[in-house]
């Protein structure tokens, strides 16, 4: 029997995104990175796009390591600007080098990415009860907080509507519909989550 899912997933490519990655909490800075820069290139444009071109951006990306990309030069961006396999838009090939800087100065100050990004939901993934796909909003209260801070901090492309669906992405919102077979395990990871955060806070005192 073929299972509910949230009404989007529907090729094989984002059935598979569906079901293993979208709305699970992420709390490794790689992964946290890469999706940020993939939501930013995916502005415009469908995410099936983004997905069919995933690998060949993992691999012109230097895997993601925000480390590196930041050392991309004009050289690189131009050898980027050919590469089929990407969106070839020079301000999106140049945000993720200059968004890269920026994410490591975030991790300088705060220890990781992943425990300021986690701040704007209060360290706890946000669950939701949408009944039908139009019941979800494209920007919330804590997407326009993430947007203008990360703007300030000189993140491109990040705009309040990019923030949430990245905010959805690494699970800071569990978004999935109340009928889809993820919900519950989504939310059950949020119980997980919270006692892991309990006892994190406790060792921190």
């Amino acid at each position: 029997m073929t299972p509910s899912r949230c009404d989007w997933a529907r090729t094989p490519l984002g059935i598979a995104y569906h079901d293993h990655e979208w709305g699970v909490p992420v709390h490794d800075d790689r992964t946290l990175f890469e999706l940020l820069i993939l939501e930013g290139a995916q502005a415009g444009l469908s995410w099936e796009t983004i997905l069919r071109k995933r690998e060949a951006y993992r691999a012109a990306f230097a895997g993601f390591d925000p480390a590196r990309v930041a050392r991309f030069t004009p050289r690189r961006v131009e050898r980027l600007l050919a590469n089929p396999g990407i969106v070839r838009n020079r301000l999106k090939i140049e945000s993720a080098s200059s968004n890269a800087r920026a994410f490591l100065a975030v991790q300088k100050e705060f220890g990781s990415f992943d425990r300021y990004v986690w701040g704007f939901v209060g360290g706890r993934p946000q669950r939701n009860a949408r009944r039908t796909l139009r019941e979800i909003p494209p920007r919330t209260a804590e997407s326009d907080a993430l947007s203008r801070d990360l703007r300030r901090r000189g993140f491109r492309f990040v705009g309040s509507t990019i923030c949430y669906a990245f905010m959805q992405a690494v699970g800071l919102v569990n978004d999935h519909l109340v009928t889809c077979f993820r919900y519950a395990p989504a939310s059950a990871r949020r119980a997980s989550a919270d006692k892991r955060g309990v006892r994190r806070h406790a060792a921190d005192r």
